[in-house]
């Protein structure tokens, strides 16, 4: 199943959008738990759901884009988890946990895109068998800073269409307030 799908090349790699560029690629052994709330029933307009989730898990590839996270697994196309892309923008947040016993791993908060088969509260648990962590997680929390600067930026720019403010016109009422003269006392 793909979540917020990709698409992927012959080869399992997913193919760029527009103007996309590769910061960081795991070219295996990324351990990917998603963890998914289930949605409220349809018809519903009660803000729980039924309480149950769904966990997927799966272990593949990982690609750092400076607009997406991306994951491919090593499986089969039907596989639990096939692929998963999430904007930059759509990372709600991020936690490096270091437990005492077992593996260090990146959790990561998600904010569903429409129809991708994700429903808010959605978490993901990002494990590397044989790497250290720290690094990639440097990365894409620099990255992802980045994106939403960017975004920021755009959606500014979008506002610089408004009118500017100009001050009123001195008109008999202002100019009456003015005196011509200087104050008592008061050698030029």
């Amino acid at each position: 199943m793909a979540l917020n799908c990709a698409m992927l090349s012959p080869s399992r790699a997913p193919i760029p959008l527009p103007n996309e560029l590769t910061i960081r690629t795991i070219e295996g052994g990324v351990e990917l738990s998603l963890i998914v709330p289930d949605a409220p029933p349809a018809g519903s307009s009660s803000s729980g759901g039924s309480g149950g989730t769904r966990k997927l898990k799966d272990v593949g590839r990982l690609w750092l884009t400076d607009q997406r996270l991306i994951f491919v697994s090593d499986g089969a196309p039907r596989s639990a988890l096939e692929s998963l892309s999430v904007p930059l923008t759509a990372l709600l947040s991020t936690k490096f946990e270091q437990p005492y016993f077992g593996s260090n791993y990146l959790e990561v908060d998600i904010r569903p895109s429409r129809d991708g088969g994700l429903s808010d509260g959605t978490t993901a648990e990002i494990r590397f068998k044989d790497k250290g962590l720290f690094e990639f997680v440097s990365a894409l929390e620099k990255t992802r800073e980045r994106a939403v600067y960017m975004k920021r930026q755009s959606a500014d720019d979008e506002d610089e269409g408004l009118p500017s403010y100009s001050p009123p016109e001195p008109g008999p009422s202002y100019s009456a307030r003015v005196p011509d003269e200087a104050p008592p006392g008061y050698d030029a």
